[in-house]
């Protein structure tokens, strides 16, 4: 069973998307969900992460510009994602981790790199892409 994002599209720098991820079958046992994305070339990174107390945590370059959100009763996690700029060019993508100690949202936001932690299952990804 995997994590199924989507919302996905181009925009205009300046525009806004907002990512939806399906977390059927892991909402109430991950400790915490989080948005990555991978830009071509470049090491996977975290962008937001959400704990199971509803704290979040943010990339220093997408904080102010981007929210997260979960969606309990529909289980589905949200990216909101507002003044896109041309550097958000990636592929995102959802992933749990279901034994995640504290301190662990704010470790995969600010330093993940593609490596590490315990995040399983992972969405299959959705495009963004942001011209100028």
């Amino acid at each position: 069973v995997q994590l199924a994002e989507s919302g996905g599209g181009s925009v205009q720098t300046g525009g806004s998307l907002r990512l939806a991820c399906v977390t059927s079958g892991y909402t109430y046992g991950a400790d915490c969900i989080a948005w990555f994305r991978q830009a071509p070339g470049k090491a996977r990174e975290g962008v937001a992460c959400i704990d199971m107390d509803s704290s979040t945590e943010y990339a220093r370059d997408v904080k102010g510009r981007f929210t997260i959100s979960l969606d309990k009763t529909k289980e589905i996690l949200y990216l909101q994602m507002n003044d896109l700029k041309p550097e958000d060019t990636a592929m995102y993508y959802c992933a749990a981790d279901l034994s995640a100690p504290p301190g662990t949202c704010a470790w995969y936001s600010e330093h993940y790199r593609g490596s590490g932690g315990n995040l399983d299952p992972w969405g299959q990804g959705t495009l963004v892409v942001v011209s100028s």
